[in-house]
């Protein structure tokens, strides 16, 4: 399961863009517009949106995302030596899949030998299996 993280500008970058979108609005305005026509006003027009979108940030408390992080949450770290953060799907260069597949066996039998003791039932042994398997 994924979760995703949307990041918006902070407050004075925000300020910061409306000032920058006004003052580009107002060269479209008297400068572009009368000098190069269509194009004045596109530039117009994309100033504009700037200044809005900035002014929304600045001044609201919802504010537009210029960003998205994605966060799964749901894979497991490939080695036990603690690389928190590696995730099996980029793993895909030789050592990285020569890793994984002696991670995996060890996996298959921490399981195998809890089952063996008795520690877990045969219910949870064919669950992790198929949770290990999963994974790949």
């Amino acid at each position: 399961m994924s979760k995703k993280v949307r990041i918006k500008p902070g407050k004075t970058q925000s300020m910061m863009g409306v000032i920058a979108g006004i003052l580009f609005c107002l060269i479209g305005v008297f400068a572009v517009i009368p000098s190069a026509g269509l194009f004045g006003v596109f530039w117009t027009l994309m100033a504009l949106v700037i200044t809005v979108t900035n002014g929304i940030n600045a001044f609201t408390d919802k504010g537009v995302a210029s960003h998205e992080i994605v966060i799964d949450d749901d894979k497991h770290d490939v080695n036990k030596e603690g690389s928190a953060g590696t995730d099996i799907a980029s793993n895909t260069d030789a050592a990285g899949m020569e890793e994984l597949k002696e991670n995996m066996e060890l996996r298959f039998q921490a399981a195998e030998d809890l089952y063996k003791k008795g520690v877990i039932t045969r219910e949870e042994y064919e669950a992790k299996r198929r949770e290990i398997l999963k994974d790949l």
